[in-house]
């Protein structure tokens, strides 16, 4: 909102801002000070409060064009952040928010960060009950250089940390453990289906969003999918049409603009004549979370063209697995029979039995 309460558009809407409503930060109630007690952060020449004004000019000049950012005038111990997923990663033209409040000894202890989930894991470092797992915060385990440091280590660096580490392109290695055996090939298999999962979980937390913005970013939530939507439905078309892996739908205008019509061309990483192998899980789950999409972005004005059609999965491409499962299946059963003719035999040579009785029983 600007000064004269209207909603900004999202061009208009500035990285860093210092905004008044603090009302439905999760942290709202923290550092909240007794009856008669001293507010640790009112004292202008405290080391807190002197920190606090650092980490605000360090974010409105370095702040990358992915993430924004809201502190407030009167809490300056709260800070609001969004996150814009990344091309290439199965969180793509996602906006994920995090709630953040410095504690009363700041710089000595890390800030407290809180990921608004909407009850949904999308990430084995964010947790469903808002959660986050980070080195850099100390609520994960990592090196002594990889944990916060009350000399060097910033909020600036938390935010970028949690979009480069946390929110990438193959969210699924982020669980300790996966990855550490032989076998890449099936370690991969496993990272796709994870990732068929996210971005279901993504596009769920987009409609979400759309439904209930937090405070001071309404603006910028309805522009950014008004802008965007097309691109996300687009991206959903082609993947559950096989012609993009899951999480690498090319994110650029021209491949997937509105008069382009259903958007099915390449994808980042593979070719038109190309076939990815989808589950039917996530084609399923898809065309059910499709309606509601087209209905959400709509309602920001987005321009949809034809991507407001319901989608339509290509029966033949579950055909064809089916007639390839039943070929298996009788190759699998005529290689059974043909084994056991042969132990049958082997066993009438040793008995001496007569090929007409063994034929009999």
């Amino acid at each position: 909102m600007n000064t004269k309460g209207e909603i900004q558009e999202i061009s208009a809407f500035t990285r860093f801002d210092v905004v008044s409503d603090s009302s439905d930060h999760y942290y709202v109630n923290s550092n909240v000070p007794k009856r008669n007690a001293v507010d640790p952060f009112a004292n202008a020449s405290g080391g807190s409060h002197k920190k606090i004004m650092q980490e605000w000019k360090i974010l409105e000049k370095h702040l990358p064009e992915s993430i924004f950012v809201r502190v407030y005038e009167n809490r300056i111990d709260l800070l609001r952040a969004v996150i814009v997923g990344a091309a290439g990663t199965p969180y793509h033209d996602g906006l994920f928010f995090f709630d953040i409040v410095f504690p009363t000894d700041y710089p000595a202890r890390p800030p407290c960060v809180y990921y608004r989930s909407f009850g949904l894991r999308l990430n084995p470092n964010l947790y469903a009950n808002g959660r986050v797992c980070l080195s850099l915060l100390n609520t994960w385990t990592g090196k002594k250089c990889e944990k916060w440091n009350p000399q060097e280590s910033t909020v600036l660096q938390v935010l970028i940390s949690i979009q480069a580490l946390v929110l990438n392109e193959k969210p699924y290695f982020n669980e300790p453990g996966h990855g550490m055996w032989p076998g890449r090939n099936i370690w991969e298999k496993k990272s796709s289906a994870y990732n068929e999962d996210v971005f279901v979980l993504s596009c769920k937390t987009m409609i979400f969003v759309l439904r209930k913005p937090p405070k001071n970013f309404e603006g910028f939530v309805s522009g950014h999918f008004r802008e965007r939507g097309h691109v996300i439905l687009s991206a959903c078309k082609n993947y559950i049409q096989g012609h993009v892996r899951v999480g690498y739908f090319r994110n650029d205008e021209s491949f997937c603009s509105p008069s382009s019509g259903s958007g099915s061309g390449s994808g980042s990483g593979s070719s038109s004549s190309a076939f990815v192998e989808v589950s039917e899980k996530f084609k399923g789950l898809m065309v059910q979370l499709y309606p509601e999409l087209v209905t959400a972005f709509s309602r920001t004005g987005a321009n949809l063209g034809n991507l407001v059609e319901q989608i339509k999965v290509e029966k033949r491409t579950t055909s064809l697995k089916g007639e390839v499962s039943v070929m298996n299946k009788k190759k699998k059963e005529k290689n059974k029979n043909g084994i056991a003719s042969r132990v049958f035999g082997k066993i009438k040579g040793v008995l001496g039995l007569k090929k007409s009785v063994v034929k009999a029983r």
